[in-house]
Order: structure tokens, then C-alpha cells, then sequence
């Protein structure tokens, strides 16, 4: 029997009690010993059962603890969820009961806008039947704002359209009236009839009748034109009609109008009426005369331009006769739309560039008129104005080439003299002072071609020019002095002309020179240009014309008058590139490396100028050698280096050898040169070099020519075969002849030359120890090798 162990749970619990209790409960049999033996014995396994349960237990509680936490997490975030959704459904319902009172007070606010509608439209049924305008344009504003107020409401879509129905009903009705009060200058009523375009919103309807009331004037100004031409060829028909009738007899004719004449008055009217309109709109529009009178003179230019143009390209064809006849101008010439021979020339040009100038002058009125208006206006105004010339500007670059080709084509390199010795003879001294005269001409016509530019185009096509330059300017030219400089190398020098070619052929240096200096002053005055555009074309004066919106462009100052900025965005150039920012920062990016010392504006040109200089050279070089070269041409083939000495019957003196005349002529033309030289250096001292560098210059060609003698001779020298000992005492003397000239003319005498002679005067049985104790380290005679063997050494 199992022990009660209840009594163990309580607080109170008395152990000796217990086990007195427990004692007392044995069988009568036991004894106490044994009793209580078997109790402890009994307590002991249950407390072992206890433990082993609380183990367990404790282990399976270990194992719900993490499970239990989970739980615990979901259950917290259920729980916020919850709350969270719970506070969603409430704000919802607090702002359904808000949005719902706004929606009824918005649909009450509708309802009254719908009734005040409605009111008004009956209205304005009244007022239109009346004619009281100013009351319909105050009842339509009035509507507009309604609708405004209330925003995007499907309800009122209908009511939109009929209220433009209304505004264009009104606006015709204001068309008549303000038609009138336009033509008759009636002030006043004007006045109040721009007040109701205003008030619907319809001021460009006031822009579009106020230009259409004066632009049928102005277009009767430019047709002017026109009904004066056709009077002219009715008056000269009839005149040609009365000479045939009355035998032939002299009958005057009419004078044609020329556009030339009729352009400055023209404009002259054009002006005096927008005067007139510019005093008047200030009286009637005080608010709107800076944009009305300007936007006039936009629509008349845009209405007249095709004609513009063509009347300019005439204009331009009149001052040339063969043009003229045909009724052409500089746009059909470009466009090949002509009979062969008939080329752009400079007097197409230069009209052109007087019509333009006549444009310029009104532009400037124009600008002095406008001063008031916003540089935006006045640009948009100016570009009006120079529009009808942007077809001309677009192929500027077209036509300076064609004209440089044709004046560069006719300065005449090629037309020389006929000699009369052989058909390709060419007289050098005429190609050379034609090659001389034609510098000065050519850079005459590049300096016109960079002031034509600038008077034409206020610098905005200067890339055009300068590509122009580069590819035309010197492409010709230069090749017909390549040519002229080939025709001279065909000259075969005669004794009788043998030093005035050598001197014309010296003149070609200082055409040489002359081309270099000029074309290099050219094009730094073309760097000086671009410098001064580069100014005008300031980015932070004219950088806005890049940008779409241009709003910054500087405005008028406090006094009324333009700033800077703002007159730099008014001028020629600067208006034609506002509006093609491709082109802006192209000129920009040329303008900007023209500040760089090493730009060259015109590369190729320098590069062709360079190769000139560099065939010159090359020509007066073969001409100052061509007669050294002939001298020196068979001197390895002399039968005297292989003759033998006549042995005599009778003992006679020995004299010692003289040079041969081929070495003496070349030798007395090398003395004689410093004196051809010095009319050279005299040439250039009169330039801008000096006297010392031009004497340094004449030396220099002559040591150039000295050791190209000496050079030639020398070859000639390696190729003689064979040499007697009497052939090698005269080619010694020759040696030697030639180094006291050399010597004379302080040109250093190179080592083979001092070699050969040493070789050559030395005795046969001398050379080896010669060779043993002066050569034995130098390499000099190696190069000699063949002639020691020929000597049989």
C-alpha cells in the first residue's frame, strides 16, 4: 500500500508528525523496523517517479516554448493589423460624412452657377437683339468665370460651346465697327471696342484686324512697283510704235524704273506711315502699340517676301547686261540655270550688298521707331525685316567661291612670251614679274572678299568665307604659279642668256618671299576680324540666341534706351543666327579657337603657300646648278685620266699642269655668283627684312650652290674607271683649282674632296706609307677604295 502524500502539499507540513502517523497504520505482525524500512523504501520510488515525471514534463515544455512564442508574435501582429484596419474604417466614415457635406455644398454652388447661367443666357439674348455690345462682353466674362469657378463638369460641356458661340457672334459683331473706327482714326471707339475684345479674351482678334486694315495700304505701296514698270514698257511699246510710223524718225523712250531708285522710297513711305500709326496707337492703345505696330510690320514683310525676293535677285541681274537681257539673277546663275559662259561676278554681288544696305538703314529707323517695344518683339521684327536676303545668305559660301574663282581665274600667270628658241620656250623674266604683279592683285580680292562678307552679312557666315578662302582663294593661284615655275624649268640656258636666267630665276625667291609675308599678313588681319566678331558674338551677350526660349535676352535700361546686350541682339548677324543654333555654335566654336596664337584660318591655304615656297627653292636651285651640272656632266669620261705622258727624244723643262676649263668655268661662275646674288639681297632688304638677315640669306643660297658643285664633282669623281699617273697630277691640279675657289668663297672644303687630292698628288711608291701613317683611322679612305684599286695599289 502506497503512502498518502497529500499531507506533503500543505504549508504546515510536520515531517515527525507524518512519520508517527504513518508508524501507527502498520500491521500488529510488523515490526517497526521492518515498517519503516518498507516507507522509505516506498517514499523513494515515488519521489524517483516524481522526478522522472518533472523531467519529462519539463523537456516537453521546453519544446512549446519557441512554438508559443510564434503564436504569441502572430497573435500581436494580427492584433495591430487589426487595429490599424479598424482606424482605416473609421476615417473613411469621417470623411465620407465630410466629403459628403462638401459635395452637397458644391452641388448647391453648381446649381446656382446652372441658374445664374441660365439667367445670364436669356440675357444675353436681350443685349445681342439690342446691340449693346459692352453689356454682352461683361454678361460672356462674367460666364466664363462661372465655368471657371466650377471647373471640368460634364454638365456644363454644352455650355462651353455655346459660350464660344456667343464670343465668336460678338467678335463679329466687333469686326464692322472696329473696321471702321480703324480706317476713319476714330479714337474713341477703338478705344471701347479693344475693351470688349479684351474682356472675352479676344486680343488677337484686335492684332488681326488692326493688320489687316493696314497691311491692303502698305500692299499697295509695294505694288507701286510694279504699275510703274508695266507704265514704263506701255510708254516705250508706244514710243517704239510711233518711230516705226513716222519714217524712222529718233523718238525718246521712257526710262524703266530701276529697284535700286525705287527701294529707298519705298521704305521711306513704309516708315512715315508706321510713324503715323506708332503716335496714333499710343493715343488709342496705350497698352498694346508696342506689339500691334511692330506685329504689323511682321505680317506686311511675311506677305511681301516671295515677291521681295524675287525682285532682288532681278535687281541683281539688271547691272549686267548679259543677265539683264535674260531676265536672271544671282539665284539663277547658282542654280546653273543659265547659257554657258555666263558666270556670278563681284557687280551681282556689290548690288546685292546695296540693296541690302538700303534694308539696313530702314532696319535702323525701324529699331529707333520700335525702342519701346521688348527685344524680344524687335528681334522677331528685325528678322522680318533682313528675311527676304536669308535665301542669299544661305548660299553666300556658294556665291564667294564663284566669284574668287573667276577674279583669281583671271590675274594671268600663263599668257608669258614666246622666246622663239624651241615652242616650249618661256620667257622666265615675263612669268616671274607676272607671278610678282599678281600678289598684291589676289590678296586685293581676298581683302574685298572679307569686306563683302562683313557688309553683307554682319560676320554671320564668317565660317563660310573662310572655307571659301581656303579652298578657292589660293587653289588656283598657287597652281598657276606651280605651273609658271614648271614652264621656267623648261628654259634651256644658252650662253648669251645664261646670267639673265640665273636672275630671273633669283626674282622667283622674292616672289616667294612676297607670297609667304602676304598671305601670312592676310590671314593674321583674317584672325584680327574674327577677333572683332568673336567680340560682337559675345556668349554673354548674344549666348541666349542658342536657347529656345531666349527670355533672358537683356531688355531696355531706365532711360528708354536699349542696353548693350540688347543692341547686340538687334544686329544684322546676330538676327539671322537667333533662329539656327546649329549654325550659332558652329561660328561660336571657330570664333573661339581664333583666340588660340597657333589657329591657322586658313590651314590649307598656309599648306599650299608652304609647297609654293618649297618648289622655288627647288627651281632656283636647279637653275643656279644647271650650268655647274653641264660642266661637270662628262668629266668621269675625260680621255686625259687615262692618258699617258709623250716620252721626247730631247731633255726639255718640265711646267707644271693648269686646270682644265671645265673646272676653271665652274670655278670663275662660283666667284661671279655673290655678285648675281647681291641684286637679291637688296630685293629683300627693301622689304620688311633687314639688311643683315637678307646678306644672310644671298650667303646662304651661295654655299648651297658651292657644295652642290662640290657634291657633283665628287661623283664625277667615284666614276672615273682608270687613271695614269700624268691623268692623276691634272686631276690633282683640277682638285685644287676647285678648293682655292671654295676657299675663297669661305666654303668649307669637305674631307673627301681634301682626300682625293691628297691621293692623287702623292707618288705611287709613296701612297702606302701615306696610307699607313695619315689614313690608317679615318674612314674617308674606304670610301675611296675603287681608286686605290685603279692606282694598282
Amino acid at each position: 500500500m502506497m503512502p498518502d502524500l497529500g499531507p506533503f502539499s500543505d504549508e504546515k507540513f510536520d515531517p515527525k508528525k507524518w512519520i508517527n502517523s504513518a508508524s501507527q497504520i502498520r500491521h500488529s505482525q510488523d515490526s517497526l523496523d521492518n515498517h519503516l524500512v518498507d516507507l522509505e523504501m516506498k517514499l523513494q520510488m515515488v519521489s524517483e517517479e516524481i522526478a522522472a515525471s518533472l523531467e519529462e514534463q519539463s523537456a516537453a515544455a521546453l519544446l512549446r516554448v519557441p512554438r508559443a512564442t510564434r503564436d504569441v508574435v502572430r497573435l500581436r501582429d494580427d492584433a495591430v493589423s487589426l487595429r490599424g484596419s479598424v482606424s482605416g474604417i473609421l476615417q473613411k466614415l469621417k470623411k465620407a460624412e465630410g466629403s459628403s457635406a462638401e459635395s452637397i455644398a458644391a452641388l448647391a454652388k453648381v446649381d446656382t452657377v446652372r441658374q445664374r447661367m441660365e439667367a445670364a443666357y436669356e440675357t444675353l439674348q436681350e443685349v445681342f437683339a439690342s446691340g449693346d455690345l459692352p453689356r454682352a462682353a461683361e454678361t460672356l466674362a462674367n460666364m466664363r468665370h462661372c465655368l471657371s469657378a466650377v471647373g471640368e463638369v460634364a454638365e456644363f460641356a454644352n455650355i462651353r460651346k455655346q459660350l464660344e458661340v456667343l464670343e465668336d457672334r460678338l467678335d463679329a459683331m466687333v469686326q464692322p465697327r472696329l473696321t471702321d473706327a480703324l480706317s476713319n482714326r476714330k479714337i474713341d471707339i477703338a478705344r471701347d471696342l479693344r475693351g470688349i475684345l479684351i474682356r472675352i479674351g479676344r486680343f488677337k482678334s484686335l492684332e488681326l484686324h488692326y493688320t489687316k486694315v493696314h497691311l491692303k495700304h502698305i500692299k499697295q505701296l509695294w505694288e507701286d512697283f510694279e504699275s510703274r514698270q508695266r507704265a514704263s514698257k506701255l510708254a516705250n511699246e508706244k514710243n517704239e510704235l510711233e518711230r516705226l510710223s513716222s519714217n524712222n524718225e529718233f523718238q525718246s523712250s521712257s526710262p524703266s524704273v530701276s529697284f535700286f531708285s525705287w527701294l529707298p522710297s519705298f521704305y521711306d513711305e513704309l516708315l512715315l506711315y508706321l510713324e503715323q500709326e506708332w503716335k496714333w496707337c499710343m493715343v488709342a492703345f496705350p497698352d498694346d502699340y508696342r506689339t500691334l505696330v511692330p506685329k504689323l510690320l511682321i505680317e506686311t514683310m511675311g506677305a511681301v517676301g516671295a515677291s521681295f525676293v524675287s525682285r532682288i535677285n532681278l535687281a541683281t541681274g539688271d547691272v549686267i547686261p548679259e543677265t539683264k537681257a535674260l531676265a536672271k539673277g544671282i539665284l539663277d546663275i547658282l542654280s546653273g540655270d543659265m547659257p554657258k559662259g555666263i558666270r556670278l561676278q563681284t557687280k551681282h554681288l556689290e548690288a546685292l550688298i546695296e540693296l541690302h544696305n538700303m534694308t539696313g538703314t530702314f532696319a535702323r529707323n525701324i529699331q529707333h521707331l520700335f525702342s519701346e517695344s521688348d527685344v524680344r518683339i524687335l528681334i522677331d521684327t528685325m528678322k522680318a525685316v533682313y528675311v527676304p536676303y536669308d535665301t542669299f545668305k544661305q548660299r553666300y559660301g556658294q556665291m564667294e567661291r564663284a566669284i574668287l574663282s573667276s577674279e583669281i581665274a583671271g590675274v594671268d600667270l600663263r599668257g608669258a612670251v614666246t622666246r622663239g628658241v624651241g615652242a616650249q620656250g618661256i620667257e622666265l623674266s615675263e612669268t616671274v614679274r607676272r607671278m610678282e604683279e599678281s600678289i598684291p592683285q589676289v590678296i586685293v580680292l581676298l581683302e574685298a572678299a572679307v569686306e563683302r562678307c562683313i557688309s553683307f552679312t554682319g560676320g554671320s557666315e564668317a565660317d563660310e568665307l573662310i572655307l571659301a578662302l581656303d579652298d578657292i582663294m589660293l587653289q588656283r593661284w598657287v597652281q598657276d604659279k606651280k605651273e609658271g615655275t614648271q614652264n621656267a624649268r623648261k628654259v634651256d640656258i644658252s650662253n648669251e642668256e645664261e646670267w639673265s636666267i640665273v636672275q630671273g630665276a633669283l626674282q622667283i625667291l622674292t616672289v616667294a618671299d612676297c607670297l609667304t609675308s602676304r598671305s601670312s599678313v592676310f590671314e593674321a588681319s583674317l584672325r584680327a576680324t574674327l577677333a572683332r566678331l568673336s567680340t560682337t558674338f559675345s556668349l554673354s551677350v548674344f549666348g541666349s540666341s542658342l536657347d529656345q526660349n531666349q527670355s533672358h535676352v537683356t531688355s531696355v535700361d531706365g532711360n528708354g534706351e536699349l542696353s548693350t546686350g540688347g543692341r547686340a541682339a538687334l544686329d544684322v548677324a546676330a538676327v539671322r543666327l537667333v533662329d539656327v543654333p546649329q549654325k550659332a555654335r558652329k561660328l561660336f566654336n571657330l570664333l573661339d579657337q581664333s583666340k588660340d596664337p597657333r589657329f591657322h584660318a586658313l590651314p590649307l591655304a598656309s599648306q599650299r603657300v608652304a609647297a609654293f615656297a618649297d618648289a622655288v627653292n627647288e627651281l632656283v636651285y636647279n637653275v643656279l646648278i644647271s650650268k655647274v651640272r653641264q660642266r661637270f656632266s662628262d668629266v668621269s669620261r675625260l680621255p686625259i685620266w687615262s692618258s699617258v705622258e709623250e716620252q721626247s727624244a730631247f731633255h726639255l723643262p718640265t711646267f707644271s699642269a693648269y686646270p682644265q676649263s671645265y673646272v676653271t668655268s665652274v670655278g670663275e661662275y662660283l666667284l661671279t655668283l655673290p655678285q648675281q646674288l647681291e641684286p637679291l639681297a637688296e630685293g629683300i632688304a627693301t622689304g620688311d627684312v633687314n639688311n643683315d638677315e637678307a646678306q644672310f640669306f644671298a650667303t646662304e643660297w651661295m654655299f648651297k650652290v658651292a657644295e652642290g658643285a662640290t657634291a657633283l664633282y665628287m661623283e664625277q669623281l667615284r666614276g672615273i674607271q682608270y687613271i695614269t699617273d700624268h691623268g692623276a697630277q691634272q686631276l690633282s691640279v683640277d682638285i685644287e683649282y676647285l678648293s682655292n675657289v671654295l676657299s675663297a668663297l669661305s666654303v668649307p672644303i669637305p674631307p673627301v674632296l681634301a682626300t682625293f687630292h691628297t691621293c692623287l698628288s702623292t707618288p705611287r711608291d709613296q701612297l702606302k706609307d701615306i696610307l699607313k701613317s695619315e689614313f690608317r683611322a679615318t674612314s674617308l679612305i674606304f670610301r675611296q677604295q675603287t681608286l686605290y684599286v685603279r692606282f694598282g695599289v
